[in-house]
């Protein structure tokens, strides 16, 4: 593969194609990634990372995402992530899957050549605040793709109908380019249809759901992620290619995360006590104690956070709620 990204760049350069030159530069990043070259690896990702603006070659903006006929309001806003892997903390088993996911969308073209279905519709579910978010803007920043994030709250309408037609249109953006697409709070969307709650438009927007996830053959990475998986249509579960959870971290996801956070500003033999009083906590639990504990010692006119400051970040953490 590495004749065919140098290809690709030149052609990038060629034709001042963005798209095209993140997704080269992606690839030779995962290569000397996977040749064990981590500081190259590193450094050439800094190095897009400070280009990461979508306009290197003067290129025009994005196609804007459709808008509800009756409010004009955008469904989507569409940007590019900055977001890496190696700056979050996940499970092996997680990682393990979402990189094998990046390097199948990579060769779609040689799966699509062998007669096999691309992998294109991904669902994560998983408490609040363990990184479904971060994880889509991630893939985003992997594949050198636009990250298109549906507005749940644009997308459900008060007009009879209308929801269902907002969902199509988004699918026909999705279709109209290569983007990674979220659809984020997706339980508003796909709630089972035997909610007694439930007057008919219920029934309605999970059916037309169904109906274009079924549907579609676009070269976009659709993502649905939910906190409440629970109250997801069983018929729903079905139409992905891949369904992930990115659980609760462990006590080592912890305190991996609070020495992240901490850059170097604590002493790390403290963090492991630390992360056992966060266990049971999301992974943004870890970044908030640090931001927490950090505050603490700046306003007290130290740089370095101690003992004191993360006991005022452990106590402002577990007391608050974080679902």
């Amino acid at each position: 593969m590495a004749g065919q990204n140098l290809k690709d760049l030149i052609a990038a350069y060629r034709d001042r194609d963005d798209l095209l030159f993140r997704r080269a530069a992606q690839g030779i990043i995962q290569e000397e990634e996977a040749k064990k070259h981590v500081t190259l690896a590193r450094e050439l990702r800094q190095m897009l990372a400070i280009n990461s603006t979508p306009t290197l070659f003067e290129e025009p903006s994005l196609p804007d995402p459709p808008r509800d006929r009756d409010s004009s309001s955008p469904l989507a806003t569409v940007r590019y992530a900055q977001r890496y892997f190696d700056e979050m903390v996940l499970n092996t088993e997680v990682k393990d899957g979402l990189n094998q996911l990046v390097r199948e969308v990579n060769n779609w073209p040689e799966l699509d050549a062998a007669g096999l279905p691309r992998r294109n519709r991904i669902l994560l579910y998983g408490p609040p605040g363990c990184g479904k978010t971060s994880t889509v803007e991630a893939l985003a920043t992997s594949l050198g793709r636009p990250l298109v994030t549906a507005r749940v709250d644009g997308l459900m309408s008060s007009y009879l109908g209308e929801t269902a037609s907002n969902i199509r249109k988004l699918f026909e953006y999705a279709s109209s380019g290569s983007y990674v697409v979220l659809l984020d709070e997706f339980d508003s969307l796909g709630k089972l249809r035997d909610d007694p709650s439930d007057h008919g438009e219920l029934r309605r927007v999970v059916n037309a759901v169904l109906q274009v996830i079924d549907d579609y053959k676009g070269p976009s990475l659709i993502v649905a992620a939910t906190n409440h998986p629970e109250v997801l249509d069983s018929a729903l579960w079905r139409r992905f290619d891949q369904v992930t959870e990115l659980p609760l971290p462990t006590a080592e996801e912890l305190q991996s995360l609070l020495f992240k956070h901490l850059r170097g500003r604590a002493d790390l033999y403290v963090l492991e006590e630390i992360a056992q009083e966060l266990v049971g906590l999301p992974h943004a639990a870890a970044e908030y104690l640090a931001h927490s504990a950090l505050r603490h010692a700046i306003m007290s006119g130290r740089k370095h956070a101690e003992g004191s400051d993360l006991d005022a970040g452990v106590r402002e953490t577990t007391s608050r709620r974080w679902s």
